[in-house]
Parts: C-alpha cells; structure tokens; sequence
C-alpha cells in the first residue's frame, strides 16, 4: 500500500499571525473600498463593521471544529463529518473556485497598478506576477510563510502609517485642494447615508469581497507548528485588526477626503497620499498596493493547490493532485490552479471594464457558501458531539444563536447581490458551478 504524503508542519507562530492578516487585506481593501465608498458614502464604516463582526465568529466556529480533531487538514474534513460526504466534496471545490476567482481578481489588479507606471495593456503584467509567484510557490511552504510576512508586514506599515499621517492632519486642521481635513466631512456631503439605504447595501458585495481569506488560517492548518495555541491566537486578535485595519483606515481616509472627491476605479490609498502632498508618495503607495495584490495572488495559489491536495487524498479529485515535489509542496495541484488562474488575464484583456467587477462578485458568492457551511457545521458538530463542545479548549460564543443570525446575514447579502443590476449576472451564472459539482459528485459516488 502506497504511503499517504503529507505536507510539512513548516508555518511558525510570526507566520500564522500575518497570514490571517494578509489573507484579510488584499485588493479588496486597497482597491474594492473604492467602489464601496462610491456606493454607501461615509456608511461604508458600518457595513466594514457588520460584516467584520460576523465573520469573527465564523472563525471562531472554525477554530474550534479545527481542534476538535487533529486530523482535520481543512474544513472540508469537518463539513464531510457533520454534514456529509457531498458537503466535504461540493465545499472542497467550491473553496477552491473561490480563491482562482480571488486570485483572478488580484492579478487584473496588478495589471491596472502597473498601468499607473506604463501604457501596456492589463494582461501583460497580470502574466507575468503570475508565473513569478508560480515559480516561488514550487519551492517550501517555509518560502511562502516568508513571502506573506513581508508582503502583510508591508501592508500594516502602510496602514498604520496612513492612519499615523491622518491623525496629525485631524489634530493640525490641514488644509487640502479639497477642504480641510475633518471629521465632519462624515456628514457635511450628503450626510452618512448620502445614497440612502440603498446605497448602503449595495456595498455590502464588495465589503464581503474584501473580508475574503480571512479564514485562511483554517487551510494553513495542515502546515503549522503548534495549532492549538496559534490558531486560536491569530483568530482571537481578528476584531482588533478589523477596528485597525478596515474601520480604522477607511476612516482617516473619509476624513481627510470627501467621499464625492474620491474616484471609484484607482485605490483610495494611492490618492489619499498624492493629495498630502508628499514626495513620491503616490508611486510609493501605488508599489505597496502592487505588492498587496500580488500577495493576496500568493495566497490564492496556496491554498487552491492545498485544497486540490486535500481533495486527491480524500478520493475526490485526480490522484496525481495528491502528489508533493522533494520540497514537500503539491506542485502538481499548483500548476493545474495556476493555468486556471492565467483566465482572468485574458477576462482582463476581453473585458477590462466589468472583469474585476464579474470575478469579484463571483468569489464573494462561493466565500458565503463556505463560511455559511463553516457555521452549519459547527451547529451539527454541537448536536452530534455535545462531548467534544464540552471538552473543547476554545469554545465558539454564543452559539448556535449567533450562527443563525449570520447565516441569515449571508442570505440578505445574496438577495442583495440579486436586486443590484451590476451584480446580477454574476449571481445568476454563479449556480451553475453548483450543478457540475452536483452532477460530478453523483457520477463519483455511483462508480
């Protein structure tokens, strides 16, 4: 009999803790906000909260399914326990379609940035930040832990430095092309909700959107040195990073910006730094929101191939997906994800205008269907094994109340998604990839 693989237990603490933060701050922020604050206006600080708050007790859900067993790899393993077999299989491929749609976002994002500096077209640059993270993915997770606790270290900098330089220019009252910068320029532009509550909830697509890979830390799982004292550790400091990191700098930026004066297609960042006025600050802040998509595309590769690898050793995708080169990785599982990925080169370079929107829209759909089966599951896992709720050394709170509450949360976030025009299409299509699972799943279970 074959020996099973595994995968090494390479991921330190330093690196657990900055993948939850570079999982959670990728284009989204740096560029989605845009659309969302063009959207809701000064509101979109409540719609970070909301969805924010909810997703902190997703996590919690998964920390705690996650150390209930130690043989739990992934969520897929648990939702196959308390659910079913076709839970483990539809969510495994699903999370997977969730991240190349992710990464598809992020690298037409890189290809838009690298237009700040150079007339080329989108594709171009998108091609090639793809073969380069290939390229550094092929090598050890030990690489990839490294990667992501520069990238993330680079995009705390930025933030906290934006919110530092906001802060001052609050205290001094200064002045820009603009206005002064305020904490009334919340109201004094059509007041907080300007759009009305619509507008407020037609923000909520990219909001989810901007929160996706906040559960990385789950796939990471696997990899990681001492699970039961980091996860729980990097899921227990998410709320602080959604004050900072979300509420915190989007904040600032209203404050030293209108909301009227900021445009929806380049990231808020990039123009808040042009108009202080700093030296090169524009270009700096433009190579950092590079360096975010890039990273959050390092991420969407590793944890599509961990997925793939997870799904060949349960039987339910291809077997040579289950095998690792001689530095322990799945290369196999990466190649088929990245080939996949090169598609949103060519959406970007088909359609330039809608292609974020349409892969955007199409990620956040499947990231609810995982969360929303993190949280069932977990509502099962308290049924079927009140021994283990019990015993568990980090208890989810105020279950399975607050599971419910979300759950339905999710479900107003998709009818959402079906009354707003611009992201209709992309809720319609979407199904579509749930029947082939469904219909794969049945031809796999007859044989």
């Amino acid at each position: 009999m074959e020996e099973q693989q595994e995968l090494k237990r390479d991921l330190k603490n330093r690196h657990v803790q900055l993948i939850a933060i570079g999982g959670t701050i990728g284009t989204g922020l740096f560029l989605g906000s845009g659309k969302a604050i063009e959207k809701a206006g000064p509101s979109i600080l409540l719609v970070y909260l909301i969805i924010g708050i909810s997703l902190f007790f997703v996590m919690r859900a998964l920390g705690e399914l996650l150390l209930s067993n130690a043989g739990y790899q992934s969520f897929t393993d648990f939702a196959a326990v308390y659910i079913g077999p076709w839970a483990g299989y539809i969510t495994g491929w699903t999370y997977w379609f969730c991240w190349i749609m992710t990464a598809m976002a992020d690298i037409i994002a890189v290809g838009l940035y690298v237009r700040y500096w150079f007339d080329i077209p989108q594709w171009v640059p998108a091609i090639i930040c793809l073969i380069i993270l290939l390229g550094l993915n092929l090598l050890t997770v030990k690489l990839f832990g490294e990667l992501e606790f520069w990238f993330s270290l680079i995009k705390v900098i930025t933030i906290i430095a934006l919110i530092v330089i906001g802060i001052i220019l609050l205290v001094i009252g200064f002045k820009t092309d603009t206005g002064t910068v305020s904490v009334t320029n919340l109201w004094e532009h059509g007041g907080f909700f300007p759009n009305g509550f619509t507008g407020f909830l037609f923000a909520f697509q990219m909001v989810v959107f901007s929160f996706v890979g906040v559960e990385l830390v789950g796939v990471s799982a696997a990899e990681t040195a001492n699970p039961k004292k980091n996860i729980p550790s990097a899921i227990n400091k998410i709320p602080i990073r959604i004050l900072l990191f979300y509420v915190g700098a989007i904040f600032i930026i209203l404050c030293i910006k209108p909301w009227t004066e900021l445009s929806a297609t380049s990231s808020p960042f990039v123009q808040i730094f042009a108009l202080v006025g700093i030296p090169i600050a524009a270009a700096l802040i433009n190579f950092v929101v590079l360096t975010s998509a890039a990273s959050a595309g390092n991420s969407g590769l590793f944890s599509t191939s961990r997925i793939l690898f997870n799904l060949s050793n349960n039987k339910q995708a291809a077997k040579p997906l289950g095998k690792l080169n001689k530095n322990a990785v799945p290369s196999n599982a990466l190649f088929l994800s990245a080939i996949v990925v090169s598609i949103g080169a060519l959406l970007s370079y088909a359609i330039p205008d809608s292609a974020f929107s349409i892969v955007t829209t199409i990620s956040a759909i499947c990231f609810i269907w995982v969360w929303s089966i993190i949280l069932i599951s977990h509502i099962r896992y308290k049924k079927i094994r009140p021994d283990l709720h019990r015993n568990s050394i980090f208890k989810a709170p105020l279950t399975p109340f607050i599971n419910y509450a979300v759950l339905t949360l999710f479900v107003a976030v998709l009818v959402i998604m079906f009354i707003a025009e611009e992201t209709r299409t992309a809720l319609l299509l979407t199904p579509v990839w749930f029947i082939v699972l469904i219909i794969t799943y049945s031809i796999r279970k007859r044989k």
